[in-house]
């Protein structure tokens, strides 16, 4: 594991940690718009829930490397589930967050993406050049 993937890892857990804070806290309305119209739960549960998904999957990114590669996998599964709204709040035109134009709410969805290769890298499952003919 690189420097840079351990860097990676421990800086990626840590945002999704605070980030999962701030689903049960202060931006709680915010992450409200993002859940899609036609989802079937309940905003607010999905709104506590996907916050608690966060501060786990982001905890256990720093505190268990041994365990990196599973978590970046789950990280990098759970991006791609809530995909759908971020997806949702382009289409359905709903400010958060500061995204108040189809421009940046357009923009923000290539984002998703990156996290996704985040979570992969700083998880191990990505490689590179010589690292990956070794394998």
């Amino acid at each position: 594991m690189s420097l840079s993937q351990t860097l990676a890892r421990i800086a990626l857990g840590a945002t999704m940690t605070a980030a999962g804070v701030t689903h049960l806290t202060l931006a709680r309305e915010e992450f409200r718009a993002q859940v899609p119209e036609w989802f079937p739960l309940d905003k607010d549960f999905v709104v506590l829930a996907s916050g608690a998904v966060e501060i786990g999957l982001g905890a256990a990114f720093v505190a268990l490397p041994k365990r990196r590669r599973l978590i970046g996998g789950l990280l990098a599964a759970f991006f791609v589930a809530i995909f759908p709204g971020n997806i949702a709040q382009y289409v359905e035109h709903n400010d958060a967050f500061g995204l108040d134009t189809d421009e940046k709410r357009f923009a923000r969805l290539f984002f998703q993406p990156v996290l996704v290769l985040w979570a992969l890298w700083g998880g191990g499952l990505l490689r590179r050049g010589r690292d990956a003919d070794r394998s």
